[in-house]
C-alpha cells in the first residue's frame, strides 16, 4: 500500500465579524450560531472531517472564549489514532503583538507545522456554509505537482467586482489574483462568469513556509489572498481548483454548488432563508455529508393550542403555544406565544416571544424577551429608535439579552 501523505489543516478563525454587529458583540465570527443548533465553524469542521483530513488546528484571536470552548467541548477526536480538532489562541511566540493578517497568523504559529512536519497544509477559512469534500481538492493539487491550489467559485461575471477574482488559464494555471477589478475576466469556457476566490487554500508544506518567512520579513499586509497566493502566482507554481468539479455524497441537484459568505447581516438571514423551502438551496439534512455539533439534550419541539410552523426550522425544545411561524428558522428553547406571528426570521437560544408580537424580517439573539404586543421589524423607524441595528436589506437585529417591551 501506498502511505497516505501526511496532511495538516488549519482553520483560521480569528476574525472580529465586524460586518455582522451585533452578533459579534461578544463572540468570534465564527462562534456565531446558525441554522439552528450550528456555529459557523461547524461547516467547515465537518467537511475537513467527513473528508478524513483529522489533525486540525483553528487559530483564534478576537473574543474567543466561546469558540474555544465549542471546539474543545464539540471536536473531540480519537486521540489513540492520533486525530485532533484544537483551538490555539494567538500565542504571541514571536513577541508581544496579535496577528497582523492570515498569513501572520500561520506564521506566528509555525510551531504547529514544525512539530506535525506535513507534506501538505490545508489553510481554510471558518465563517462559510458549504458542503465540500476537501481531499478531492486535496489529490488535485498532489497531481499538479505545483506549490498552491485555490479554490474557486463559478459567480456570474457582472456581480464578479464584489469578489476577490482568480484569473487562470485553460489548463487551470492562475495567470493573476485580482481583487473586486472591475474588468473581471472570464473564464476560458465560460466568458461569461468568472472565479471568485473561496478563501480555502492547500500548499506543499515546505513551499508555504518559506513564502511565510519571505512575507515575514517584507512590507505588506501579511494576507493569504493578497500576499501569499500573488506570490506564487508569480512563479507560476498556483492553480485553481474548480468548486463545480467537487462531488459530494448525497448532494442534491439544488444544493451541489451551494456556497454562502455570510459576513454581513443580509447575507446571514439570507443563507437562513435558504434552508427552510420544501427543496431547500442547501439542505442540512444530507446523512451522506452530515454537518457536526453538539446537539442540545431537550425535548422534542411542542405544537399546542393550535399553534402552527410552516416552511421552517423548530429545533429541540422550542413551545408553539398558539402562535404561527412562517419561512423561519429556531434555535432550542424558543417559546412563541399566542398569536403571536414569526416570519422570516431566525431565533437563536431561549428566545421568548409574547401574546400577540409580530416579527418580520429579524434576527434575534440568545435570551431575547419580546413582550406581549410588540412589533419587530414591522417599521423600521420604530426599530431604529430602540436602539435596534437595521441592515441595509431590512433585516432587524435585537442583540443578545435584550427586553423589548412597549416604548
Amino acid at each position: 500500500m501506498t502511505a497516505r501523505p501526511k496532511v495538516l489543516s488549519i482553520v483560521l478563525a480569528g476574525g472580529e465579524g465586524k460586518r455582522l454587529m451585533p452578533l459579534t458583540v461578544d463572540r468570534a465570527k465564527p462562534a456565531v450560531p446558525f441554522g439552528g443548533t450550528y456555529r459557523l465553524i461547524d461547516f467547515v469542521l465537518s467537511n475537513l472531517v467527513n473528508s478524513e483530513l483529522r489533525k486540525i488546528c483553528v487559530l483564534t484571536q478576537y473574543k474567543s472564549h466561546s469558540l474555544d470552548r465549542h471546539v474543545s467541548l464539540t471536536w473531540r477526536m480519537s486521540t489513540m489514532l492520533g486525530n485532533y480538532v484544537t483551538p490555539v489562541p494567538a500565542q504571541q511566540r514571536l513577541g508581544p503583538r496579535w496577528y497582523q493578517g492570515s498569513a501572520d497568523a500561520i506564521f506566528q504559529s509555525l510551531n504547529l507545522i514544525n512539530d506535525e512536519r506535513p507534506d501538505y497544509v490545508v489553510v481554510f477559512g471558518a465563517d462559510n456554509i458549504y458542503r465540500m469534500d476537501v481531499e478531492q481538492m486535496l489529490q488535485r493539487h498532489i497531481d499538479s505537482g505545483l506549490d498552491a491550489t485555490v479554490a474557486g467559485i463559478r459567480v456570474p461575471r457582472s456581480e464578479a467586482s464584489s469578489f476577490g477574482i482568480i484569473d487562470a488559464a485553460v489548463d487551470g494555471k492562475i495567470k493573476s489574483f485580482l481583487e473586486k477589478p472591475a474588468d473581471p475576466p472570464g473564464l476560458p469556457d465560460s466568458p461569461e462568469e468568472s472565479y471568485a476566490s473561496m478563501g480555502n487554500y492547500i500548499f506543499t508544506a515546505d513551499a508555504l513556509v518559506e513564502a511565510l518567512t519571505a512575507d515575514a520579513a517584507a512590507d505588506t499586509k501579511h494576507d493569504m489572498g493578497g500576499n501569499i497566493i500573488p506570490g506564487f502566482v508569480a512563479t507560476g507554481s498556483a492553480q485553481v481548483y474548480d468548486f463545480k468539479d467537487n462531488d459530494v455524497p448525497g448532494a442534491t441537484v439544488r444544493d451541489r454548488d451551494y456556497w454562502r459568505d455570510v459576513g454581513t447581516i443580509d447575507a446571514f438571514h439570507d443563507a437562513h432563508m435558504d434552508l427552510v423551502s420544501v427543496e431547500p438551496n442547501f439542505n442540512l439534512y444530507n446523512d451522506w455529508w452530515p454537518i457536526w455539533t453538539d446537539q442540545v439534550q431537550r425535548p422534542g419541539a411542542k405544537f399546542v393550542l393550535r399553534g402552527t410552523a410552516e416552511d421552517s426550522i423548530v429545533t429541540a425544545g422550542c413551545i408553539i403555544s398558539g402562535g404561527d411561524v412562517d419561512t423561519s428558522v429556531l434555535s432550542p428553547n424558543v417559546m412563541v406565544d399566542k398569536y403571536a406571528k414569526v416570519e422570516r426570521s431566525v431565533l437563536m437560544e431561549n428566545v421568548q416571544i409574547g401574546r400577540h408580537a409580530v416579527l418580520q424580517n429579524t434576527i434575534l439573539d440568545k435570551n431575547v424577551v419580546v413582550d406581549a404586543g410588540v412589533e419587530v421589524g414591522v417599521d423600521h423607524e420604530a426599530d431604529l429608535a430602540r436602539g435596534l441595528t437595521v441592515s441595509p436589506g431590512g433585516i432587524t437585529v435585537v442583540p443578545k439579552g435584550a427586553h423589548l417591551g412597549h416604548v
